[in-house]
């Protein structure tokens, strides 16, 4: 049996704020909505059809912790550097906090690379591409770029 990703889930402390990044900023499509008593959730997908890609959950009370066990961080990847660095501006005119000025590089030398960010609840976020950033900087000589933000 092969597994793949089917959907990520994220807790976030306010679903308002957390749809209008996902959906506003990074351009998801809100598939669904609901409510379990006072716990709201979103279904976000693509575009390109009805499978949920990622889901929101409000049941978190403080922000993302990058200190415990859990989620690393979540990577998207893009068709082109070009569309990165789409992403890049509107994530400035957002607000987004970036861990990184620009666009970087996996590891030295690599092609591979892409924006680092945070969303509203601090998660730490990636938008990249296997080749179109060779000629951008690596943050770690020696460790990969997204093992430390």
């Amino acid at each position: 049996m092969t597994l793949h990703t089917g959907h990520v889930g994220l807790n976030v402390t306010d679903l308002d704020r957390s749809l209008a990044f996902y959906r506003d900023v990074l351009g998801f499509a809100v598939l669904a909505e609901g409510k379990d008593d006072d716990r709201r959730y979103a279904f976000l997908g693509d575009g390109t059809g009805d499978h949920p890609v990622l889901t929101l959950w409000q049941q978190a009370r403080g922000p993302y912790g990058g200190d415990r066990a859990g989620l690393h961080h979540l990577a998207f990847a893009a068709d082109s550097i070009e569309r990165v660095q789409r992403y890049e501006e509107a994530l400035k005119a957002y607000g987004a906090e970036f861990a990184y000025e620009g666009v970087v590089a996996h590891r030295e030398g690599a092609a591979s690379g892409g924006i680092f960010f945070h969303d509203p609840d601090g998660t730490r976020l990636e938008i990249s591409v296997p080749a179109g950033a060779e000629d951008a900087p690596a943050p770690n000589a020696e460790a990969p770029t997204c093992g430390f933000f």
